[in-house]
């Protein structure tokens, strides 16, 4: 049912829901457009609706052909709206569920998009602060680029600083998606134009592998990795690329390169990574699913196998999020963690990718390796037990000893 936004735009259909609100597909003056209804407990928040006035020159004025621009705010009564390009194709959380991961070469083409967008938006001014698949969209109307990939826009620029306001969160509190988050943000630090060149080269990571550095099971374990964890290299990465993505998952904000280098470095790579297939790389084990709330998801291989394999990062974070919502499209409140929980996940914690094939720690085909390893150490026991006990035996009751006849000369007449 269609439903009008302030005096010139009518939303007829929804095209999604997230967090922070929900986009329909909308018509504008000049056409067809992108309306974001944000949610009513944030259009009753006057604190907020006055930030979000202020905001508007500088969103309005980020225009970039790797950003979804924004046309116009509309503040009207309870709804509180940001109208965007419409752009004619998905997320890149949507091509991922579907894909898994991607080739190396259609990865970096997106990530030095996104990288490109970044540049504008931080010359301006403005920090994302949620980079991440989600906030990723792909023209399919477009020519395609590098690898076969769509051209790749961010949208939902200053959200995440709209909803962070002083009186909605205290100090000791964090706004973001876990995944994707800086160790900085975790540690209570503002943050800064570096924050995103981190949440992308996560964000680059999850695509060439399938799974993100730090993710998976509990929100809080996933912030103490950040902070304590160095990323594990993934098997197949060519170095130059991998070097690239250690340098901008660096602890230290200021070791990571500005997005306008990232960008460049990443197009120089492209041409060494023509016609290189996905990675073949399995996702790290991250304990049992009642403990870590995941979701058990038959892939392409276990139905094959048939068996099923956990999707790590399915733990749902909005409070009552329906299964059609993403697990990761949120904006999380949480307690920092103290400086003794951030060192108790220091040790023992973190996670090598696994080869392809290779048995997952605690599963049934690893319990049977760890088995026919114990019976084989058992019987090369008893043998060498046998064997033993048969030599003893025959040096000691098999040959009579010799006998010693230097004093047993034979008796007189």
């Amino acid at each position: 049912m269609a439903r009008r936004i302030g005096s010139r735009y009518t939303a007829h259909q929804i095209l999604g829901r997230g967090s922070a609100g929900t986009v329909w597909l909308g018509e504008g003056p000049d056409g067809p457009v992108a309306i974001k209804l944000l949610r009513e407990d944030l259009s009753s928040d006057q604190e907020l609706v006055g930030r979000f006035v202020q905001e508007r020159t500088v969103l309005l004025g980020l225009e970039h052909p790797h950003v979804v621009s924004v046309r116009d705010m509309v503040v009207d009564g309870n709804d509180l709206a940001l109208v965007m390009d419409l752009v004619r194709g998905t997320d890149l959380r949507t091509r991922l569920d579907r894909e898994r991961r991607l080739a190396p070469e259609a990865a970096v083409a997106i990530a030095a998009d996104v990288a490109d967008g970044l540049a504008a938006a931080h010359a301006a001014g403005v920090v994302h602060r949620d980079v991440k698949p989600e906030n990723v969209l792909l023209d399919m109307e477009g020519p395609l680029g590098p690898g076969g990939s769509h051209r790749a826009l961010l949208t939902d620029f200053g959200v995440a600083k709209l909803i962070d306001t002083p009186r909605r969160t205290r100090a000791t509190k964090i706004i973001g998606t876990p995944d994707y988050l800086a160790p900085e943000i975790v540690e209570g630090l503002p943050p800064r134009a570096s924050v995103d060149i981190y949440a992308l080269a996560t964000v680059l990571y999850e695509l060439l592998a399938g799974f993100t550095p730090f993710g998976g099971g509990h929100p809080g374990a996933v912030l103490r990795r950040h902070v304590t964890e160095a990323v594990v290299p993934l098997p197949g990465v060519p170095d130059e690329l991998w070097q690239l993505l250690v340098q901008c998952l660096a602890k230290a904000p200021a070791s990571r390169l500005r997005a306008s280098e990232l960008g460049a470095r990443l197009r120089e790579l492209l041409p060494m990574l023509a016609g290189m297939p996905p990675l073949d790389v399995d996702e790290p084990d991250t304990g049992p699913a009642e403990e870590t709330g995941e979701e058990l998801q038959p892939s392409p291989a276990a139905r094959a196998a048939g068996g099923p394999v956990r999707r790590r990062g399915a733990v749902p974070l909005v409070p009552g999020a329906k299964p059609a919502d993403s697990n990761r499209d949120t904006h999380t409140s949480m307690r920092v963690p103290a400086p003794d929980e951030l060192a108790g996940g220091a040790r023992g914690t973190a996670r090598a990718p696994r080869a392809a094939g290779a048995p997952r720690p605690g599963s049934a085909r690893n319990r049977a390796v760890a088995r026919r390893r114990r019976l084989t150490l058992a019987a090369a026991v008893v043998l060498v037990a046998a064997v033993v006990g048969t030599w003893l035996a025959t040096t000691e009751g098999g040959t009579p000893p010799p006998q010693d006849t230097r004093n047993s000369a034979p008796a007189g007449p």
